[in-house]
């Protein structure tokens, strides 16, 4: 995993237990999960409208922005539900080498 992800991690286990007003994160989490998944939806639909406008524009910096918003909000959403993000990189490790039909399927069953 790489070492940006494994800090952050570490930041966001660490946050936990910190007081509500210390951080942004720990605001969340005191917040509880609705708050945490209401951020991700809220952080998605500002990726989908940056990516549309990149494509209109063929400026990517606000894609970009908000894809780190969406990804952050997400694993803050996976540390809240006690996964680690290691957990969905060995999943995307797991798909490679198969079709995304076949993959598809196999869930499926």
């Amino acid at each position: 995993m790489s070492d940006t992800l494994s800090q952050l991690a570490e930041v966001l286990e660490a946050r936990k237990n910190a007081a509500p007003d210390s951080s942004y994160v720990a605001s969340l989490y005191h917040k509880g999960l609705n708050k945490i998944l209401e951020k991700v939806g809220e952080e998605a639909v500002e990726t989908i409208l940056a990516a549309k406008d990149a494509a209109v524009s063929g400026k990517h910096d606000e894609l970009i922005y908000e894809t780190a918003d969406l990804w952050f909000h997400s694993l803050v959403m996976l540390a809240a539900l006690g996964q680690h993000p290691q957990a969905v990189l060995d999943e995307l490790e797991r798909r490679f080498g198969l079709s995304g039909h076949d993959e598809k399927a196999a869930r499926s069953k």
